[in-house]
């Protein structure tokens, strides 16, 4: 459910008694055809992005943290900027105590917790900025902060993501700070604050408690994986995937913000644990070494075939996708073919996608029927006697110590892990065993990774 604190935004508005005259005709039939104009001309236009920032804040309770996070907006981001707020359900009211802002704020609530991954991922869909902030409730933000951070982004085309530098996070972006409360922090980020492009410096990681990106990276990237329950981890899931993509990360050493510090996981208290443990768990299934991979595609994939990635392309060949609505679709060599019939007949299972994955997906010049789905399918099925220049596309293969690869447009492609398999229905596919030097002689292509796994069903 979406409410805007705008009257005139998201419902009809309340019609004025007409004159009382021969012209209450006129006066109706105008009316009508006005609001009629204005919904086509809102549907036309709502995809078109402002040139602005799209602020997005996942909230659980914690009102008074939230209402300092937006106050402190309002008061030091002078660019062009649009506050989305996304309630998980929280049971303290928050819709309330937005009223006072007005029509400045844009409001979604969620009708469950579907943690930070969900909340970021429904205002992901709402912002309309050219380029997103994501911002947890519990941080106050100083004067300059955005500016820094925006010509940082600004400063290099490759620059995927921006963080600022802080009091209290984990990893580069925590500073040493003098102030003990938040009276004495203001005097503290006026002076740090003064533009200083030496402060800037490439990171491995960011933290998600503030990122900035351009809009069109969300699109090459995709959603966050919400198979991370509440919190942590989403965020360094989502920074591997823009790293394989062959993006930069950056710290804008001369933007500080405050954050007060895991207010939300706190408030789990002794469920903290159990969440903390299932989401490094699904994070160490997923990616089994993460910067391994990122080394492993800078040095090999990336060197050999330069340029940037976008999600899609670590995404295999040769199995069935479908998005929300049920529309199905093949991938193979990256694109995609709308099927005709069923796919039932095809005797695979569809994996689910968001449409902003399938939109990015680049569109095959047919369609293709469940038969002919099936051929491709049985063929790359290959006999494990044939030679490497042999392999059918779409093989899987198997090496030493039991990693899969797929062969694809003459390479070898390795499957990050076994969740990987699976979340690709493709576990139980056949599978041709390799020697290591037949391995060798086929260079490796692009890493196959896991497709996010969304719970909202609108996305």
């Amino acid at each position: 459910m979406i409410k805007w604190f705008r009257s005139a935004r998201g419902r009809r508005p309340i019609r004025q008694s007409p004159p009382s005259s021969s012209g209450s005709d006129r006066y109706n039939e105008g009316y009508e055809r006005g609001y009629t104009e204005g919904l086509v001309k809102g549907r036309d236009t709502f995809h078109i992005p402002f040139q602005g920032t799209s602020i997005i804040i996942p909230t659980y309770n914690q009102a008074e943290y939230l209402i300092q996070c937006i106050g402190s907006i309002e008061a030091h981001t002078p660019e062009p900027h649009e506050i989305i707020v996304v309630d998980n359900a929280s049971t303290d009211d928050i819709a309330s105590c937005l009223k006072p802002f007005g029509g400045k704020i844009r409001f979604a609530r969620l009708e469950q917790n579907r943690g930070f991954a969900g909340g970021v991922n429904y205002g992901i869909m709402m912002a309309k900025g050219e380029t997103v902030v994501i911002l947890n409730n519990d941080i106050l933000v100083t004067p300059n902060w955005l500016t820094h951070m925006l010509r940082c982004l600004d400063s290099d085309p490759q620059i995927g993501a921006v963080g600022p530098v802080t009091n209290y996070i984990s990893g580069e972006q925590q500073i040493p700070v003098p102030y003990e409360d938040v009276k004495e922090m203001w005097e503290f980020a006026a002076g740090h604050n003064v533009p200083d492009e030496g402060k800037w410096r490439e990171a491995d990681r960011l933290v998600g408690f503030c990122l900035l990106l351009h809009r069109d990276v969300l699109h090459h990237i995709g959603y966050l994986d919400e198979g991370y329950r509440i919190g942590n981890y989403e965020d360094d899931d989502w920074i591997i995937r823009l790293r394989l993509t062959g993006r930069k990360l950056f710290i804008a050493g001369d933007s500080f913000i405050h954050h007060f510090g895991s207010v939300s996981m706190k408030q789990l208290g002794q469920q903290f644990e159990s969440v903390h443990h299932h989401n490094e768990l699904y994070y160490t299934n997923k990616w089994d070494n993460p910067y391994a991979w990122v080394t492993n595609m800078k040095e090999g994939a990336l060197a050999r075939f330069p340029g940037l990635r976008s999600g899609h392309d670590f995404y295999p060949s040769h199995v069935l996708v479908r998005d929300q609505s049920g529309l199905v679709y093949f991938l193979l060599n990256g694109r995609k073919y709308a099927l005709s019939g069923g796919a039932e007949q095809v005797g695979a299972e569809a994996v689910l996608l968001s449409r902003l994955d399938i939109r990015q997906i680049p569109d095959g010049e047919y369609s293709l029927t469940s038969e002919q789905i099936r051929e491709m399918l049985d063929s790359a099925a290959m006999d494990e006697s044939l030679s490497a220049g042999e392999a059918g596309a779409g093989q899987l293969v198997e090496g030493p110590g039991g990693r899969v690869y797929q062969w694809s447009r003459g390479t070898m492609r390795p499957f990050a892990s076994l969740h990987t398999l699976e979340r690709w229905h493709m576990a139980l596919r056949k599978r041709s065993v390799w020697p290591l030097e037949r391995l060798n002689s086929v260079p490796e292509g692009d890493l196959i990774i896991a497709p996010p796994h969304l719970d909202n069903p609108v996305l």
